[in-house]
């Protein structure tokens, strides 16, 4: 499969016509942020974590994000049923292992949802993925510890054991299936200091997968409109505050010709 800017664009055309609703069981923190992206970039966001809805709400999705932001037993529950769900109605479904390596409750409950259904993309730092893999692989809290490029060899174990796509982010973000090891360079230095971001790119993960039936297009897809917004908007920007501001605008304002002329994409 070849991804070019124009993949990428048809992709963008897809999710803004088709508008498809993503299931998002998400964090506290990132909601707002998230719902945002999705809504600007075209797509239908849906933040439902009840266990009495989250089976209806996954039967009209087309596309689940889980992510462990924000932990508690009943939101885990809530995961596990919309996963089950997802399953059984051939919903794709991202997991964002938020913190994974922070404390052993996040590494087991990443690993205990990697346990309940097929998941198409995987997608955190280099610390989360490693601790995913690699027991006594830390994490500062929900921030990476390492450069991307470290967690390659277990994105690689991730993705033979689990058979996800696994998308490593950071200055570059490293996406992996099999023998195929895809890079993304867009983005900008200013990027990491808006919180929610990551689990925005998580999001955008579930919005191209909903449009897309390869989980490695879309996630390339993703990081790739992930970076190029965030270099729009830092063009704009005063400070972290105002980046976020300018990053949903570009996200919402975004051309063929912004891809075309930005995308970095190497092998």
């Amino acid at each position: 499969m070849k991804i070019t800017a124009q993949t990428v664009w048809s992709d963008v055309l897809a999710i803004r016509r088709q508008a498809p609703l993503v299931h998002n069981i998400t964090n506290y923190v990132a909601m707002n942020t998230t719902a945002n992206a999705l809504l600007a970039i075209g797509a239908s966001p849906v933040m439902a974590h009840a266990q009495e809805e989250v089976s209806d709400m996954v039967g009209i999705a087309k596309a689940l994000v889980i992510n462990i932001g924000t932990l508690s037993e009943k939101w885990i529950q809530s995961m596990q049923k919309a996963m089950l769900q997802a399953k059984s109605r051939g919903v794709p479904i991202v997991l964002d292992p938020v913190g994974a390596g922070a404390t052993p409750y996040r590494t087991e409950t990443a690993l205990q949802l990697l346990s309940v259904a097929p998941v198409a993309i995987i997608r955190g730092n280099a610390s989360e993925i490693m601790a995913i893999v690699q027991s006594g692989t830390k994490t500062k809290g929900v921030d990476s510890l390492a450069a991307s490029e470290s967690a390659v060899f277990a994105a690689r174990e991730l993705n033979r054991v689990h058979g996800s796509v696994v998308c490593i982010s950071g200055e570059i973000d490293y996406i992996v299936s099999g023998d195929i090891i895809l890079q993304v360079k867009n983005g900008h230095v200013m990027m990491p200091r808006v919180t929610g971001l990551g689990c925005t790119a998580s999001a955008l993960c579930g919005a191209f997968l909903a449009v897309n039936t390869s989980a490695l297009a879309a996630a390339v897809h993703a990081m790739a409109v992930m970076g190029i917004a965030g270099e729009l908007a830092a063009e704009q920007a005063k400070g972290p505050g105002s980046l976020q501001l300018h990053f949903l605008d570009m996200l919402y304002a975004l051309t063929e010709s912004n891809i075309i002329t930005r995308i970095k994409l190497a092998p």
